[in-house]
């Protein structure tokens, strides 16, 4: 099965910022990918995949999944991961992204960059001669997205008409889901206080692109409503990492309402499943109930982060002739 995969040659060198610009075909296809790696980790059809290659890790923001997600992934290919601190590095000491972007396509095949900034990634994938890979920034998640996407799959069988409600912040992971589910065909519930609503541009691209998969792209500041029937409800800590600390009580209270509890719970469908993306802040966003119950996919959805960043390190770079030659 895994000998006869082929590559799909319209991901090769492509970076992916937002997944926006991917097509449904090519966003399934990753998944598939992903699937087939997770049912046979060690098929030798990937193992040498990237070998020869090098990627660099970038980190502006503290990680751990997607650090050593990433990691392993790339290892597990065959090619090296080179990893430095965005402070522990020129660019902390004021280098410009143009200048340091030149060179290092130089040096390795990749970057994955985490960072504060979504327009700090553009500006690296401007000046990049190799494809640039989004591990976070204040706008895009598209990797964990992905990991949530392939979770729902691996649950129901199927994505295209499931509803799926995200609770709290407008942030990263409620811009991200919505992307992902108008490429999919999903109902897509944002249920969020209005003053953190997601950005108005980005509903409004879902809304159109939806039009053309049957998807939904709702966004209510009730999360009785968009919990009501739902098939997977899905959160994120209140308080992002670049958030404004003197904003923090206020946003905290504002944001009450959305945490994701038995109560909530109750209100979807019997067999829905929770996601989040972790660190969960337990007792703030989620209660323990819902994230250490019976309906917690979080731990499925956390190792699918290995598997989603592989399959799309894989069609991206890898040599299809190298690959599929024996």
């Amino acid at each position: 099965m895994v000998q006869t995969l082929a590559l799909n040659e319209t991901l090769k060198n492509r970076s992916v910022l937002s997944l926006m610009e991917w097509s449904p075909a090519e966003i399934q296809r990753v998944l598939y990918t992903a699937r087939v790696m997770k049912q046979e980790p060690n098929s030798p059809s990937f193992r040498h995949a990237l070998e020869g290659q090098h990627i660099a890790l970038i980190f502006e923001l503290p990680s751990t999944r997607t650090r050593v997600s990433f990691q392993v992934a790339i290892e597990s290919l065959g090619a090296s991961a080179v990893v430095f601190e965005w402070n522990q590095s020129q660019l902390g000491r004021g280098e410009p992204i143009k200048d340091t972007a030149r060179v290092m396509s130089r040096y390795v095949s990749g970057v994955v960059a985490r960072v504060k900034e979504h327009e700090t990634l553009q500006e690296w994938k401007k000046w990049a001669a190799c494809p640039v890979f989004n591990a976070l920034t204040n706008r895009m998640h598209p990797f964990q997205a992905l990991a949530d996407v392939m979770t729902v799959w691996e649950k129901f069988g199927y994505m295209h008409g499931l509803k799926l409600t995200y609770f709290g912040d407008g942030n990263n992971m409620a811009n991200s889901l919505m992307v992902l589910g108008a490429k999919l065909g999903m109902d897509i519930w944002i249920a969020t206080p209005k003053a953190f609503a997601p950005p108005s541009d980005l509903v409004e691209w879902a809304r159109h692109e939806a039009q053309m998969t049957g998807a939904g792209i709702h966004v209510t500041d009730d999360p009785s409503v968009a919990a009501q029937g739902a098939d997977v409800l899905v959160t994120d800590v209140f308080l992002s990492m670049a958030d404004d600390p003197a904003l923090t009580q206020l946003k905290k209270q504002e944001m009450l309402p959305y945490q994701v509890n038995t109560e909530l719970m109750s209100l979807a469908k019997p067999e829905a499943i929770f996601l989040h993306c972790l660190p969960a802040h337990r007792g703030e966003e989620v209660t323990d109930e819902v994230l250490d119950g019976k309906q917690s996919a979080v731990w499925d959805e956390a190792e699918n982060r290995l598997w989603v960043q592989k399959s799309v390190l894989y069609h991206v770079l890898a040599d299809s002739s190298a690959v599929l030659g024996g």
